[in-house]
């Protein structure tokens, strides 16, 4: 055991040895690189994209009935929370969520007709923003309104998810969101500890959040996410056990812990909070050591990039029968290939094609009116992209690679291929953060904290955006 020196000097913890080594390991990696919710990632997204590309393939696309995902962006937030860096908009004014349902209704429309409307909807999910800044009403029209232009499922295997802010709604809400066809409920909690919520302007007490979990257990949802953030003002290893504390009582599904990234320059509501109040490096790498054993030591099985779920859970499963899929809202089941976005901001990814919507309101409504896709920008993947996406995304979601099947699926030698990014996993090798027998890739135990440093290398784009300094990442540990 070792002591931390707290930011007055006085001994506040004795720190296990695993941790401390997990520290050194942490500070040897530490850097900045993108979270890989898909590959190419969006900074590769460009204006130039030929729009018409993309309408004729979905003209000739063989077959219209394959299965979909949706993901709808709802911007609107009652109120700023100084920590967001998510494309938002930030009002009381009255009747801003029924605008833009109605200017929504007409992307719904075009997409429809251009996407399929029968296509079954094995997996959807609504993300903001506050999606439950809508009003009931407007929750069940939006609804509706997907429903009567979309294939959407009354199955039992189907996903349907929502995130919510406690502060937004009621147990009676939680019954109106069960009875419009969600499933999947995703709680913003952040943290637990009154200081920490008052310098991020976002208060919710515990007994709140409690409320809303009871809620949902009694309707009888499928799942319950909890979102965390850990590097916030404040934050120390002794608010964080009893955040934790909390946390487990309340036995949500599955975890998710988020690295703050303070870049005030990029997210003007970060000004609001004073640097000097973050934690130290040091604590706030201590904060991730103990996140990680708290949690495992509860019986949460770490399946990757920041992400914790209970043993029976499905991604647990899913990542077991290497079914388990990273997008942009992050791990999910791969229920379906094509996703669809649909509102201001957001991104699709349709066979060889991601698309992302115009990032301001303004800009999307005057296409809408001009009877256009919302579409701002645009990408289409080529070959050698697919040999790395399938690279990466099988060490994020599979923590391995069989080299031999990739090999006979893209008509390569691996080691010739990825000489070079293999070099750059020389240290990481030698730590143990990563294994190779000669036919497979395996992320180690230890490797999985550092998942995004073991796919950079295999990042062909990333060198760019690095030299060019246009794009800042957050970092990687």
């Amino acid at each position: 055991m070792n002591q931390i020196i707290g930011s007055n000097g006085a001994q506040t913890r004795r720190l296990p040895r695993e941790w401390e080594a997990g520290m050194e390991m942490a500070r040897k990696y530490a850097t900045s690189g993108p979270r890989y919710t898909s590959y190419p990632t969006a900074p590769q997204f460009s204006q130039d994209f030929d729009l018409s590309r993309y309408k004729n393939w979905q003209s000739y696309k063989d077959s219209h009935a394959d299965p979909l995902s949706l993901y709808v962006h709802l911007p609107f937030c009652h109120d700023i929370c100084y920590y967001c860096g998510c494309n938002k908009v930030v009002s009381r004014k009255q009747g801003l969520a029924a605008h833009y349902i109605k200017e929504l209704t007409k992307e719904l429309d075009m997409q429809s007709q251009l996407v399929g409307k029968d296509r079954p909807v094995t997996q959807m999910h609504w993300g903001g923003g506050t999606p439950t800044y809508l009003n009931d009403g407007e929750v069940t029209e939006l609804m509706h309104n997907l429903a009567s232009r979309f294939r959407l499922l009354d199955k039992g295997y189907r996903e349907y998810s929502i995130e919510i802010d406690p502060r937004t709604v009621s147990p009676a809400t939680i019954a109106l969101l069960k009875g419009v066809g969600f499933n999947r409920i995703s709680l913003g909690v952040q943290d637990f500890d009154p200081a920490v919520q008052k310098a991020v302007n976002r208060i919710q007490p515990y007994a709140q959040v409690a409320d809303i979990v009871s809620a949902v257990r009694a309707h009888g949802f499928r799942s319950l996410s909890f979102d965390l953030i850990y590097g916030l003002p404040y934050q120390d290893h002794l608010s964080m056990d009893e955040t934790l504390r909390k946390v487990i009582s309340l036995r949500p599904d599955r975890i998710a812990c988020y690295n703050y990234a303070h870049l005030p320059e990029r997210f003007l509501p970060q000004r609001s909070i004073d640097r000097h109040n973050l934690p130290e490096p040091e604590e706030k790498l201590l904060l991730a050591q103990m996140i990680s054993a708290t949690l495992q030591d509860a019986g949460y099985r770490y399946i990757g990039m920041d992400h914790y779920v209970l043993p029976d859970d499905d991604l647990a499963k899913a990542q077991e029968e290497t079914r388990l899929q990273r997008n942009f809202q992050g791990y999910s089941l791969q229920l379906a290939d094509d996703l669809l976005g649909l509102g201001v901001s957001s991104i699709s990814q349709m066979g060889d094609f991601y698309l992302q919507n115009a990032r301001e309101l303004p800009k999307y409504y005057e296409l809408l009116e001009a009877g256009e896709l919302p579409i701002a920008k645009g990408y289409l993947i080529n070959s050698e992209d697919k040999l790395r996406r399938r690279v990466i995304m099988s060490l994020i979601c599979d923590l391995s690679l069989d080299i031999a099947e990739v090999e006979r699926e893209f008509g390569i030698d691996f080691h010739t291929h990825f000489n070079q990014a293999l070099s750059g996993l020389e240290s990481a090798f030698e730590d143990r953060l990563i294994e190779w027998d000669g036919q497979r890739l395996s992320v180690t135990s230890a490797g999985r904290p550092f998942l995004r440093n073991l796919c950079m290398p295999f990042d062909e784009h990333l060198e760019h955006h690095t030299e060019s300094g246009k794009t800042r990442f957050s970092a990687t540990v």
